[in-house]
């Protein structure tokens, strides 16, 4: 477990868990890293930073001091039934760490473990994880958040935000769009949201969660090992082995998932000029992903 102990209170009428002695956790590189999209830094925190964002129809915030980590609108019983997992608390990274590094003596490797410390792959839900790569294709950040945000404004709940607009939340914020919810707005609806080219593979993922339709994401969860779980995702429409690779690494906790973007395609360019095989890296190489990501996107270039 990564953190020493748990406190649970009161702030002016907002549930907090405050974690003391939190290891390997940071919470700008585990939001800035590419895995979510319904994040943001909140400007002016008391903290040395905080995020806010919405997760299972929740607005929360996740604020830091050194080893110490504060889950605005989270409670004992929100803490302990859920979002204990999503921050993916009862994992050693050290551990993970210490693996990866056993199995390369790459410089770059190194350094990149050592300078992604703090990253924790988020276990998301499936769904919205699938929705959100998919509009990722050929996308820059902020547009993926402005498309998400729009999509769950257009067709998702309400969220529960009760006393956190001094904490980032708007008047009203929404939970993702559950996939029957999606596929009411219909494709014309969704390309009107500009999504481009995107619309159709959206409205097509989302037909095939309803009963009696498929591949659904059961038939991935139920898949028992990585590569049939790629191979069942991408008899989606518009679903490649990028897209894949990230919907079971981030939605389904598929830690050996290897997902090959234009950076890490720079990187394996850069660094393993003889080639690359991310089985070498062992059941962790989608935590090593993201520390070449994150040192090659924010700290080489």
């Amino acid at each position: 477990m990564d953190y020493r102990s748990s406190v649970f209170y009161k702030d002016g009428g907002v549930s907090v868990t405050r974690l003391d002695g939190t290891l390997n956790f940071d919470v700008s590189k585990i939001f800035d890293c590419g895995q979510t999209f319904r994040f943001d830094r909140i400007e002016g925190s008391p903290h040395a930073a905080e995020w806010g964002g919405v997760v299972r129809g929740r607005y929360i915030s996740v604020g830091q001091d050194g080893d110490t980590v504060y889950l605005y609108n989270v409670g004992e019983e929100e803490f302990e039934g859920f979002f204990r997992r999503y921050f993916d608390l009862d994992r050693e990274y050290r551990r993970i760490d210490e693996d990866l590094l056993s199995r390369s003596d790459t410089p770059e490797l190194r350094d990149a473990v050592e300078k992604g410390r703090g990253i924790r792959i988020l276990r998301q839900e499936p769904w919205e994880t699938l929705c959100s790569f998919i509009i990722s294709q050929n996308n820059n950040i902020p547009r993926i958040k402005s498309l998400v945000s729009a999509l769950s404004r257009e067709a998702g709940e309400p969220a529960v935000c009760d006393g956190m607009t001094a904490r980032g939340a708007s008047e009203r914020e929404y939970s993702f769009p559950v996939p029957a919810a999606v596929c009411r707005l219909g494709e014309e609806r969704l390309r009107e949201m500009k999504t481009g080219f995107r619309a159709g593979y959206i409205h097509g993922a989302a037909e095939a969660q309803l009963p009696g339709a498929g591949p659904s994401l059961a038939d991935v969860a139920a898949c028992g090992n990585t590569a049939d779980a790629s191979a069942v995702l991408q008899k989606l429409r518009g679903v490649g082995p990028k897209v894949a690779a990230c919907v079971l690494l981030f939605g389904f906790g598929r830690l050996d998932s290897f997902p090959v973007d234009v950076w890490i395609k720079k990187v394996i360019g850069k660094y393993f000029p003889g080639g690359f095989d991310a089985g070498t890296l062992g059941p962790y190489a989608g935590v090593a992903q993201q520390y070449l990501f994150f040192r090659e996107r924010w700290l080489v270039g």
